[in-house]
């Protein structure tokens, strides 16, 4: 695919306004899916009482989308390279739409569960072809730098409007945390058909995608998510035959993808050791944040008996980070690099999570917003630099694949922790339904992102010796991210 290398005057730091038009409209993306995940978080008590959900089914609402995601993200990553990002881009905002609307119109927990999981699946095909379309658009450097962190930071953002104007929409119906992102990627849509460029088709003489792989990686992805989410509720024989059969999957997914022509994923790009810490680092982040606000919702509005709109705004002090993405962030990545930055989010997650550890039943708000703050700025110390880091360097033909990549770490990362942090949760819970045993499980669920933050600190720290490349002047800090951020 040509690469659209007329949206930006080379050796300039400004963006044309093609380039403007462009990244407006992936903001736009991947602000809705910020917003339709934070939106569905705050949900999730009311959607348990309507449908009379367990918690256990009730986590599926959350982990049949992100395993969607994350399942598919390789082929969405790989059918961008294949058959056109922006083709790809517009074809799978259309199916979002579609699930999106049914979600809403669910009267039955599988239905609103299977709804989410193939949102998830379009979502999976649309971020690596609008991330893509962004690291091709932009070069590689100081104007894609300053690309990606807006990007990050309208992320950021989508998350924290999405936490307020979930609980606002909840008190009328959990059925418009659905119908919301409906209407917003119709918009998008419109405004993507006339902003983003056509291109020619990539040329596929003789590439077709990689279906086996596809299949495999993804059997093994749910399986090995299902073992973790079913371990305290069924037998040890179940959980080490689901485990072994996820174990297997894998294997015949790395085999396969060494004799096949035209692999899913190049498994040399794995060779990139850089590139792999930074997917390790992307997974045990996203699986830490993730269990935390599913324990945090659960804590507010089961225990305390919070409404779904002082929940959301007891989380807002989250959104903290859609301010210092595009504002402190790029600063510190340009005084420090990305590697330093992204250990000392990595720091500020574990200390953010060990002082909520002790939680109490009669808390004060005051005694929850330090930990809420400094996840906040975790997240914007950590999100923006990952994105970065996890495509620099990667050739413009595999940038699809990097995509991919990335969102599957942060994706799989997600269920993950989604579903140890329950499994936890409902093994250490008695059965009275008493205060106390309901912080029991509480606390030893809040555990699982706290363990997670810690092994991200430990695997982002081997970056922080490791020589500069050939982006980074001798310092070892990344080239220059001009600030203050702002397109135009």
């Amino acid at each position: 695919m040509s690469t659209p290398e007329s949206t930006l005057s080379s050796g300039t730091d400004r963006m044309s306004g093609r380039a403007r038009g462009v990244l407006l409209v992936l903001c736009g993306a991947i602000f809705l899916e910020g917003i339709d995940v934070a939106m569905l978080n705050v949900a999730l008590p009311s959607i348990r009482s309507d449908l009379g959900m367990s918690t256990g089914e009730l986590q599926w609402v959350m982990s049949a989308y992100v395993l969607g995601y994350g399942g598919f993200m390789l082929l969405g990553g790989r059918a961008a390279d294949l058959f056109g990002r922006r083709q790809m881009f517009l074809f799978w905002l259309g199916a979002f739409i579609l699930f999106s609307g049914l979600g809403g119109l669910a009267n039955e927990g599988w239905v609103l569960i299977l709804a989410r999981f193939v949102t998830g699946v379009a979502a999976a095909f649309m971020a690596p072809a609008g991330l893509s379309i962004i690291t091709t658009t932009f070069e590689e450097g100081a104007v894609r730098n300053r690309a990606l962190l807006i990007y990050a930071g309208v992320a950021a953002a989508g998350f924290s409007i999405g936490l307020v104007v979930g609980g606002l929409l909840t008190t009328v119906s959990w059925r418009w945390v659905f119908f919301t992102p409906v209407i917003l990627s119709i918009i998008i849509m419109i405004a993507s058909v006339s902003l983003i460029e056509k291109f020619p088709r990539p040329d596929r003489t003789g590439q077709r995608v990689d279906l086996f792989g596809a299949v495999t990686v993804t059997g093994a992805i749910l399986l090995l998510v299902l073992t973790v989410e079913r371990a305290t509720h069924v037998d040890v024989g179940w959980t080490i035959g689901t485990a072994a059969a996820s174990f297997l999957l894998f294997v015949a997914f790395v085999v396969a993808e060494r004799v096949a022509p035209m692999p899913l994923v190049r498994l040399g790009i794995l060779r990139n050791g850089s590139l792999v810490r930074f997917n390790i680092g992307a997974l045990v982040f996203s699986g830490g944040f993730f269990a935390f606000q599913f324990i945090a919702v659960l804590y507010l509005q089961e225990l305390r008996r919070w409404s779904t709109v002082e929940t959301s705004l007891a989380l807002l002090a989250i959104g903290v980070d859609s301010v210092l993405s595009p504002t402190l962030t790029p600063r510190l990545v340009n005084r420090f690099g990305n590697h330093r930055v992204i250990f000392g989010g990595m720091l500020l997650a574990v200390l953010s999570y060990a002082l909520f550890l002790r939680v109490g039943a009669d808390w004060t708000y005051a005694a929850m917003f330090p930990t809420m703050l400094l996840l906040g700025i975790a997240f914007s110390l950590t999100y923006g630099p990952l994105t970065i880091a996890a495509t620099d360097g990667v050739d413009e033909e595999e940038q699809g694949l990097a995509g991919g990549l990335l969102y599957t770490s942060f994706q799989f990362g997600a269920a993950l922790g989604l579903c140890a942090a329950t499994a936890v949760n409902i093994a250490a819970t008695g059965e009275d339904g008493s205060t106390q045993t309901l912080l029991d499980g509480y606390h030893a669920a809040l555990l699982v992102p706290l363990s997670a933050a810690i092994l991200g600190a430990v695997v982002s720290a081997f970056g922080l010796g490791r020589a500069p490349t050939r982006d980074e002047p001798p310092g070892g800090t990344q080239a220059e991210v001009p600030v203050p951020v702002q397109v135009g």
